[in-house]
Protein backbone atom coordinates (compact mmCIF):
# COMPACT_ATOMS: atom_id res chain seq x y z
CA UNK A 1 0.00 0.00 0.00
CA UNK A 2 0.96 3.47 -0.43
CA UNK A 3 3.12 5.07 2.51
CA UNK A 4 1.00 8.03 1.93
CA UNK A 5 -2.96 8.90 2.23
CA UNK A 6 -3.74 10.04 -1.07
CA UNK A 7 -7.47 11.21 -1.20
CA UNK A 8 -9.89 9.42 -3.58
CA UNK A 9 -10.72 12.07 -5.64
CA UNK A 10 -7.40 13.25 -6.55
CA UNK A 11 -5.97 9.28 -7.18
CA UNK A 12 -9.25 9.23 -9.53
CA UNK A 13 -8.07 12.20 -11.15
CA UNK A 14 -4.69 11.21 -11.40
CA UNK A 15 -5.28 7.71 -12.13
CA UNK A 16 -7.90 8.73 -15.31
CA UNK A 17 -5.37 11.29 -16.62
CA UNK A 18 -2.03 8.84 -15.97
CA UNK A 19 -3.45 5.46 -17.16
CA UNK A 20 -6.90 4.90 -18.33
CA UNK A 21 -7.23 8.35 -20.39
CA UNK A 22 -3.77 6.89 -22.40
CA UNK A 23 -5.37 3.34 -22.74
CA UNK A 24 -8.27 4.51 -24.29
CA UNK A 25 -6.42 6.96 -26.61
CA UNK A 26 -4.10 3.95 -27.75
CA UNK A 27 -6.49 1.83 -28.97
CA UNK A 28 -10.02 3.20 -29.15
CA UNK A 29 -8.90 6.80 -30.52
CA UNK A 30 -11.70 9.11 -30.61
CA UNK A 31 -14.05 7.11 -28.45
CA UNK A 32 -16.76 9.89 -27.19
CA UNK A 33 -16.56 9.61 -23.71
CA UNK A 34 -17.59 11.23 -19.99
CA UNK A 35 -15.20 10.44 -17.21
CA UNK A 36 -15.89 10.83 -13.51
CA UNK A 37 -16.05 10.06 -9.73
CA UNK A 38 -19.62 10.58 -8.47
CA UNK A 39 -22.26 8.43 -6.47
CA UNK A 40 -21.46 6.14 -3.56
CA UNK A 41 -18.21 6.59 -1.47
CA UNK A 42 -17.09 8.75 0.83
CA UNK A 43 -14.13 10.02 -1.15
CA UNK A 44 -17.08 11.37 -3.59
CA UNK A 45 -17.87 13.61 -0.36
CA UNK A 46 -14.71 14.60 0.72
CA UNK A 47 -15.05 13.07 3.73
CA UNK A 48 -12.24 9.74 3.08
CA UNK A 49 -9.04 9.02 5.48
CA UNK A 50 -6.29 6.89 5.82
CA UNK A 51 -8.57 4.82 7.35
CA UNK A 52 -11.27 4.60 4.39
CA UNK A 53 -8.70 2.54 2.85
CA UNK A 54 -9.49 -1.03 4.80
CA UNK A 55 -11.98 -2.02 2.51
CA UNK A 56 -13.87 -0.74 -1.24
CA UNK A 57 -10.91 1.21 -1.82
CA UNK A 58 -8.89 1.65 -4.99
CA UNK A 59 -8.04 4.10 -7.87
CA UNK A 60 -12.09 4.67 -9.06
CA UNK A 61 -13.55 6.14 -11.78
CA UNK A 62 -16.45 5.99 -14.06
CA UNK A 63 -16.31 5.86 -17.97
CA UNK A 64 -19.65 7.03 -19.54
CA UNK A 65 -20.68 6.43 -22.83
CA UNK A 66 -23.81 7.47 -25.08
CA UNK A 67 -26.21 4.25 -24.81
CA UNK A 68 -25.43 3.48 -28.60
CA UNK A 69 -21.10 3.12 -28.22
CA UNK A 70 -21.81 1.43 -24.66
CA UNK A 71 -24.08 -1.35 -26.05
CA UNK A 72 -21.76 -1.83 -28.67
CA UNK A 73 -18.59 -1.50 -27.10
CA UNK A 74 -19.03 -1.72 -22.94
CA UNK A 75 -18.20 -5.29 -21.98
CA UNK A 76 -15.02 -5.16 -24.63
CA UNK A 77 -13.76 -2.02 -22.77
CA UNK A 78 -14.07 -3.57 -19.85
CA UNK A 79 -12.29 -6.02 -20.68
CA UNK A 80 -9.73 -3.95 -22.42
CA UNK A 81 -9.10 -2.32 -19.24
CA UNK A 82 -8.81 -5.90 -17.34
CA UNK A 83 -6.13 -6.38 -19.74
CA UNK A 84 -3.79 -3.59 -19.59
CA UNK A 85 -4.26 -1.10 -16.72
CA UNK A 86 -1.17 -1.44 -14.10
CA UNK A 87 -1.66 -3.90 -11.08
CA UNK A 88 -1.21 -0.69 -8.75
CA UNK A 89 -1.21 2.78 -9.09
CA UNK A 90 1.07 5.38 -6.90
CA UNK A 91 1.12 2.28 -4.46
CA UNK A 92 -2.59 1.55 -4.66
CA UNK A 93 -3.71 -1.82 -5.60
CA UNK A 94 -5.87 -1.68 -8.26
CA UNK A 95 -7.41 -5.22 -8.35
CA UNK A 96 -10.84 -5.69 -7.00
CA UNK A 97 -11.16 -9.40 -5.01
CA UNK A 98 -14.64 -9.98 -4.50
CA UNK A 99 -16.03 -9.53 -0.93
CA UNK A 100 -15.78 -13.15 1.07
CA UNK A 101 -17.96 -14.33 3.39
CA UNK A 102 -18.50 -12.36 6.70
CA UNK A 103 -15.78 -9.98 4.77
CA UNK A 104 -15.61 -6.42 2.60
CA UNK A 105 -14.42 -6.06 -0.81
CA UNK A 106 -10.76 -5.60 -0.86
CA UNK A 107 -7.73 -3.98 -3.28
CA UNK A 108 -5.06 -6.43 -3.34
CA UNK A 109 -2.58 -6.54 -6.19
CA UNK A 110 -3.08 -10.31 -6.47
CA UNK A 111 -2.20 -11.92 -9.92
CA UNK A 112 -5.23 -13.44 -12.14
CA UNK A 113 -7.76 -11.21 -14.43
CA UNK A 114 -7.50 -7.81 -12.87
CA UNK A 115 -10.86 -6.75 -11.10
CA UNK A 116 -10.68 -2.86 -11.46
CA UNK A 117 -12.15 0.00 -10.03
CA UNK A 118 -13.40 1.54 -13.58
CA UNK A 119 -16.86 1.75 -13.98
CA UNK A 120 -18.05 1.29 -18.16
CA UNK A 121 -21.58 2.88 -17.81
CA UNK A 122 -24.50 4.21 -20.35
CA UNK A 123 -24.88 7.65 -18.74
CA UNK A 124 -28.74 7.77 -19.21
CA UNK A 125 -29.06 4.37 -17.45
CA UNK A 126 -26.77 5.29 -14.92
CA UNK A 127 -29.03 8.28 -14.17
CA UNK A 128 -31.84 5.96 -14.17
CA UNK A 129 -30.49 3.43 -11.73
CA UNK A 130 -29.11 6.09 -9.43
CA UNK A 131 -31.80 8.65 -9.00
CA UNK A 132 -34.71 6.76 -10.66
CA UNK A 133 -35.25 9.54 -13.29
CA UNK A 134 -32.97 11.55 -16.21
CA UNK A 135 -32.26 14.69 -14.88
CA UNK A 136 -31.92 16.14 -18.49
CA UNK A 137 -35.44 15.22 -19.00
CA UNK A 138 -38.34 17.44 -17.09
CA UNK A 139 -37.54 17.02 -13.52
CA UNK A 140 -41.20 16.58 -11.86
CA UNK A 141 -41.59 17.89 -8.03
CA UNK A 142 -42.26 14.08 -7.46
CA UNK A 143 -38.74 12.93 -8.66
CA UNK A 144 -37.21 16.18 -6.07
CA UNK A 145 -39.31 14.97 -3.32
CA UNK A 146 -38.17 11.14 -4.25
CA UNK A 147 -34.80 11.61 -4.03
CA UNK A 148 -32.65 11.51 -0.41
CA UNK A 149 -30.46 14.01 -0.08
CA UNK A 150 -27.72 12.08 -0.14
CA UNK A 151 -28.42 10.79 -3.38
CA UNK A 152 -28.29 14.10 -4.70
CA UNK A 153 -25.39 15.23 -2.74
CA UNK A 154 -23.24 12.25 -4.35
CA UNK A 155 -24.47 13.36 -8.00
CA UNK A 156 -23.75 16.76 -7.67
CA UNK A 157 -20.47 16.28 -5.30
CA UNK A 158 -17.41 14.37 -6.73
CA UNK A 159 -15.51 15.70 -10.01
CA UNK A 160 -15.81 15.11 -13.60
CA UNK A 161 -12.75 14.74 -15.07
CA UNK A 162 -13.44 14.86 -18.80
CA UNK A 163 -16.98 15.64 -19.88
CA UNK A 164 -16.67 14.85 -23.75
CA UNK A 165 -20.48 13.82 -23.84
CA UNK A 166 -21.27 17.11 -22.85
CA UNK A 167 -23.94 16.18 -20.66
CA UNK A 168 -22.76 15.24 -17.25
CA UNK A 169 -21.65 18.85 -16.18
CA UNK A 170 -25.52 20.00 -17.59
CA UNK A 171 -26.94 17.25 -15.26
CA UNK A 172 -25.16 18.05 -12.21
CA UNK A 173 -26.09 22.28 -12.64
CA UNK A 174 -29.72 20.97 -12.93
CA UNK A 175 -29.52 18.81 -9.61
CA UNK A 176 -27.77 21.83 -7.91
CA UNK A 177 -30.94 23.05 -5.62
CA UNK A 178 -34.43 22.57 -5.79
CA UNK A 179 -36.75 25.10 -7.53
CA UNK A 180 -37.75 28.05 -5.43
CA UNK A 181 -40.78 26.97 -4.37
CA UNK A 182 -39.76 23.54 -3.48
CA UNK A 183 -37.10 25.14 -1.68
CA UNK A 184 -39.33 26.92 0.43
CA UNK A 185 -41.95 23.94 1.24
CA UNK A 186 -38.80 21.72 1.94
CA UNK A 187 -38.15 24.43 4.68
CA UNK A 188 -41.48 24.67 6.06
CA UNK A 189 -41.78 21.00 6.08
CA UNK A 190 -38.47 21.06 8.25
CA UNK A 191 -39.85 23.80 10.78
CA UNK A 192 -42.86 21.59 10.93
CA UNK A 193 -40.62 18.43 12.49
CA UNK A 194 -39.12 20.69 14.87
CA UNK A 195 -42.61 22.39 15.89
CA UNK A 196 -44.24 19.39 16.75
CA UNK A 197 -41.57 18.04 19.44
CA UNK A 198 -39.47 21.15 20.55
CA UNK A 199 -42.01 21.30 23.68
CA UNK A 200 -41.21 17.28 24.82
CA UNK A 201 -37.46 18.43 25.86
CA UNK A 202 -38.88 20.06 28.74
CA UNK A 203 -41.77 17.77 29.44
CA UNK A 204 -40.17 14.80 29.97
CA UNK A 205 -37.32 16.92 32.47
CA UNK A 206 -41.05 18.02 34.43
CA UNK A 207 -42.03 14.47 34.72
CA UNK A 208 -38.44 12.69 35.84
CA UNK A 209 -37.75 11.79 32.46
CA UNK A 210 -34.11 12.68 31.86
CA UNK A 211 -33.54 10.04 29.08
CA UNK A 212 -35.99 10.66 27.90
CA UNK A 213 -35.68 14.37 27.68
CA UNK A 214 -31.68 13.95 26.04
CA UNK A 215 -33.33 11.32 23.12
CA UNK A 216 -36.32 14.23 21.98
CA UNK A 217 -32.74 16.81 22.37
CA UNK A 218 -31.01 14.78 20.04
CA UNK A 219 -33.81 14.04 17.47
CA UNK A 220 -34.21 18.25 17.56
CA UNK A 221 -30.34 18.60 17.21
CA UNK A 222 -30.80 16.52 14.50
CA UNK A 223 -33.41 18.26 12.60
CA UNK A 224 -32.38 22.00 13.28
CA UNK A 225 -28.83 20.87 11.72
CA UNK A 226 -30.78 19.65 8.65
CA UNK A 227 -32.67 22.98 8.68
CA UNK A 228 -29.32 24.93 8.47
CA UNK A 229 -28.41 22.96 5.69
CA UNK A 230 -32.07 23.53 3.87
CA UNK A 231 -30.89 27.40 4.79
CA UNK A 232 -27.98 27.27 3.34
CA UNK A 233 -28.95 25.68 0.17
CA UNK A 234 -26.11 22.61 0.56
CA UNK A 235 -27.33 18.71 0.70
CA UNK A 236 -26.91 17.19 4.34
CA UNK A 237 -25.51 13.78 3.68
CA UNK A 238 -26.21 10.76 5.65
CA UNK A 239 -25.84 10.28 9.43
CA UNK A 240 -22.13 9.53 9.03
CA UNK A 241 -21.19 12.96 7.87
CA UNK A 242 -23.47 14.92 8.87
CA UNK A 243 -21.68 16.31 11.59
CA UNK A 244 -18.40 16.60 9.14
CA UNK A 245 -20.23 18.40 6.63
CA UNK A 246 -22.41 20.66 9.36
CA UNK A 247 -18.26 22.12 10.19
CA UNK A 248 -18.53 23.59 6.82
CA UNK A 249 -21.23 25.61 6.72
CA UNK A 250 -20.87 29.53 7.73
CA UNK A 251 -23.23 28.85 11.07
CA UNK A 252 -20.91 26.01 12.55
CA UNK A 253 -18.68 28.13 14.17
CA UNK A 254 -21.67 29.93 16.34
CA UNK A 255 -23.78 26.87 16.28
CA UNK A 256 -22.08 23.79 17.07
CA UNK A 257 -20.97 24.60 20.64
CA UNK A 258 -24.45 25.32 21.61
CA UNK A 259 -25.67 22.04 19.94
CA UNK A 260 -22.51 20.64 21.81
CA UNK A 261 -23.70 21.86 24.98
CA UNK A 262 -27.63 20.86 24.49
CA UNK A 263 -26.32 17.38 24.17
CA UNK A 264 -23.83 17.45 26.93
CA UNK A 265 -26.24 18.84 29.18
CA UNK A 266 -27.42 16.75 32.42
CA UNK A 267 -30.42 18.27 33.50
CA UNK A 268 -33.58 19.34 31.43
CA UNK A 269 -33.46 23.09 32.23
CA UNK A 270 -29.88 23.67 31.38
CA UNK A 271 -31.05 21.55 27.71
CA UNK A 272 -33.99 23.71 26.89
CA UNK A 273 -32.45 26.53 27.44
CA UNK A 274 -29.41 25.51 24.87
CA UNK A 275 -31.64 24.89 22.27
CA UNK A 276 -33.75 27.63 22.57
CA UNK A 277 -30.09 29.50 21.67
CA UNK A 278 -30.29 27.18 18.91
CA UNK A 279 -33.86 27.98 17.78
CA UNK A 280 -33.74 31.76 18.16
CA UNK A 281 -30.42 31.92 16.04
CA UNK A 282 -31.66 29.96 13.48
CA UNK A 283 -34.83 31.87 13.66
CA UNK A 284 -32.51 34.97 12.75
CA UNK A 285 -31.44 33.53 10.07
CA UNK A 286 -34.30 32.29 8.14
CA UNK A 287 -35.38 36.27 8.91
CA UNK A 288 -31.74 37.24 6.90
CA UNK A 289 -32.73 34.89 3.78
CA UNK A 290 -35.83 37.52 3.49
CA UNK A 291 -37.94 34.32 1.84
CA UNK A 292 -40.76 35.81 4.19
CA UNK A 293 -41.87 39.10 6.39
CA UNK A 294 -39.48 39.02 9.86
CA UNK A 295 -41.17 36.61 12.20
CA UNK A 296 -40.10 37.20 15.80
CA UNK A 297 -37.75 35.40 16.73
CA UNK A 298 -37.65 35.42 20.68
CA UNK A 299 -38.56 31.85 22.68
CA UNK A 300 -41.37 31.95 24.56
CA UNK A 301 -43.50 29.62 27.24
CA UNK A 302 -45.00 26.55 25.74
CA UNK A 303 -48.82 27.80 27.13
CA UNK A 304 -48.67 28.04 30.88
CA UNK A 305 -45.36 25.46 31.18
CA UNK A 306 -42.00 26.60 32.40
CA UNK A 307 -40.10 25.96 29.71
CA UNK A 308 -39.24 27.97 26.65
CA UNK A 309 -40.00 27.11 22.76
CA UNK A 310 -40.24 28.79 19.31
CA UNK A 311 -43.49 28.11 18.15
CA UNK A 312 -41.73 26.72 14.90
CA UNK A 313 -45.07 26.40 13.08
CA UNK A 314 -45.12 30.18 12.44
CA UNK A 315 -42.54 29.51 10.46
CA UNK A 316 -43.97 26.88 8.69
CA UNK A 317 -46.94 29.07 7.71
CA UNK A 318 -45.31 32.07 6.53
CA UNK A 319 -43.30 29.57 4.06
CA UNK A 320 -46.25 27.76 2.60
CA UNK A 321 -48.03 30.87 2.33
CA UNK A 322 -45.15 32.63 0.27
CA UNK A 323 -44.97 29.21 -2.28
CA UNK A 324 -46.31 30.96 -5.25
CA UNK A 325 -47.08 27.78 -7.46
CA UNK A 326 -50.67 26.27 -5.74
CA UNK A 327 -49.71 22.65 -6.69
CA UNK A 328 -46.64 22.64 -4.33
CA UNK A 329 -48.28 24.90 -2.09
CA UNK A 330 -51.32 22.22 -1.62
CA UNK A 331 -48.57 19.43 -0.59
CA UNK A 332 -49.11 17.51 2.87
CA UNK A 333 -46.47 19.34 5.09
CA UNK A 334 -44.50 15.99 5.68
CA UNK A 335 -41.34 16.67 2.61
CA UNK A 336 -39.27 14.62 0.67
CA UNK A 337 -38.44 11.18 1.50
CA UNK A 338 -35.73 11.48 4.11
CA UNK A 339 -38.10 13.88 5.92
CA UNK A 340 -40.58 11.26 6.61
CA UNK A 341 -38.51 8.05 6.31
CA UNK A 342 -35.50 6.97 8.03
CA UNK A 343 -34.69 3.72 7.28
CA UNK A 344 -31.59 3.23 5.31
CA UNK A 345 -32.58 0.33 3.32
CA UNK A 346 -35.54 2.11 1.86
CA UNK A 347 -33.28 5.61 1.28
CA UNK A 348 -31.05 3.32 -0.58
CA UNK A 349 -33.52 1.54 -2.92
CA UNK A 350 -34.67 3.70 -5.51
CA UNK A 351 -37.87 1.19 -6.29
CA UNK A 352 -38.63 1.05 -2.29
CA UNK A 353 -37.90 4.92 -1.97
CA UNK A 354 -40.17 6.20 -4.85
CA UNK A 355 -42.90 3.43 -3.95
CA UNK A 356 -43.08 5.16 -0.32
CA UNK A 357 -42.81 8.66 -1.91
CA UNK A 358 -45.72 7.69 -4.53
CA UNK A 359 -47.88 6.68 -1.51
CA UNK A 360 -48.22 10.65 -0.27
CA UNK A 361 -47.34 12.06 -3.71
CA UNK A 362 -48.93 11.90 -7.28
CA UNK A 363 -45.85 10.56 -10.03
CA UNK A 364 -47.08 13.46 -12.31
CA UNK A 365 -46.34 16.02 -9.67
Amino acid sequence: MATEFIPGLRLAHRFYLDAVAPLLQDQLPGLVHTAALIGTGSEVLGFDTAQSTDHDWAPRVQLFLNKRDFDRHGAAITELLADHLPRTFLGYPTNLEPRTAGGNRQMRATTGRLRHGVVVADLDGWFTNHLGFDPLADITVFDWLATPTQTLAEVTAGEVFHDGLGRLNSARHRLSWYPDDLWRYLLACQWQRISQEEAFTGRCGQVGDELGSAIVAARLVRDLTRLCFLLARTYPPYGKWLGSAFARLPCATTLTPVFTAALRATGWYDRVGHLATAYETIAAMHNDLGLTANIDTRTRPYHDRPFRTLHAERFTHALRESISEDTVRALPVVGNVDQFLDSTDVLGNRHRRRAAARALYPQDS
